[in-house]
């Protein structure tokens, strides 16, 4: 997720810790007295910071007087901060399955808590009234396969009516033909993308008062439950929240920069973590031509890898 300008929130890193740590980043090694003048800030709540940063493996204190402080390496540190964030979505995962087989043995499909939707039809219907009753907060989880079109005749009109929207795409969700382009006019209307790997269900939550989940995801949405106000809900409502918050943006921003739209649809697939075959395809190029192109992108953005690429696309506020 880059929120803000910031590359390090999905891994909890607060806005103030991430100052302190690419300042360090950018500087020699320094004292927490030195820092707090070149932050301008008190030297105690910088304290506070870099202790923060030494329990996350960021920021390392060098032996000697007075205390000095300098920056882990960062493919390094981060590296195994982002592992510590898998494993919980593979708790997460293991959770989902385990609600799955809670609503399969129940089978309400009554006026409970749970009920079946099934066939395609009904499915798409229940899906768009969904969106018709949204009033504050729409929240998706998007991947493949479909049983419908891939554009929402529906969305547009509840942005401009105010509704957040947010949706996290699973990278063949993207794959999809037309898919970026779609989701890149949508952004501009006012839609939060991003993207994520893995994501366990298809998923629609209209506010906290009902969602639309799959129960099948080998074949095109024909069953899907209908989950009303419940502890269910109220668990669906917390697994888009960690997927929402581990995920990484989508969709560039058309601020000035010297980065043309296909640079943008460039960085925007490297961010998404899409492989280079799959990128080269949205793009219409052989996979030789887009690992050129990425090479010219990250020589422009002095980057050496697609982390560092997003981290100086933000820092020049490019994205």
């Amino acid at each position: 997720m880059i929120q803000d300008g910031r590359i390090l929130a999905p891994l909890d890193v607060a806005a103030f810790d991430e100052t302190v740590y690419r300042e360090l980043l950018a500087g020699p090694e320094a004292t927490a007295q030195e820092l707090a003048e070149r932050l301008g800030c008190g030297p105690d709540r910088l304290v506070r910071a870099l202790d923060r940063l030494r329990a996350r493996g960021l920021v390392s204190r060098l032996s000697g007087r007075p205390r000095r402080y300098a920056a882990a390496e960062p493919d390094i540190a981060l590296d195994a901060l982002i592992r510590e964030r898998e494993q919980d979505l593979t708790r997460l995962r293991t959770a989902a399955a385990e609600m799955a087989v809670l609503y399969r043995r129940e089978r309400v499909g009554q006026a409970g808590a749970v009920e079946l939707v099934t066939g395609r039809d009904e499915v798409a219907r229940r899906f768009l009234r969904l969106q018709h009753t949204v009033r504050r907060d729409m929240r998706m989880l998007d991947r493949p396969p479909y049983a419908l079109a891939a554009t929402n005749p529906v969305e547009p009109g509840a942005l401009q009516r105010g509704v957040r929207w947010r949706a996290v795409y699973a990278p063949e969700a993207i794959e999809e033909p037309g898919a970026l382009d779609e989701i890149h006019a949508l952004v501009a209307q006012g839609e939060q993308a991003r993207v994520a790997s893995g994501i366990p269900v298809k998923l629609a939550i209209a506010d906290a008062d009902a969602a639309l989940v799959s129960v099948q995801l080998e074949q095109a949405t024909t069953e899907a439950a209908l989950v009303h106000p419940s502890a269910l809900l109220d668990a669906l409502v917390q697994l888009f929240e960690f997927i929402w918050a581990a995920a990484a943006p989508l969709a560039a921003t058309t601020r000035t920069s010297p980065l043309t739209e296909d640079d943008r649809r460039l960085l925007d697939l490297l961010l998404a973590g899409m492989k280079d075959d799959a990128i080269a395809r949205q793009l219409g190029l052989s996979t030789r031509t887009m690992r050129r192109r990425m090479k010219t992108l990250l020589n422009l953005l002095g980057a050496d890898n697609r982390f560092q690429a997003g981290a100086q696309a933000v820092r020049r506020g490019w994205l």
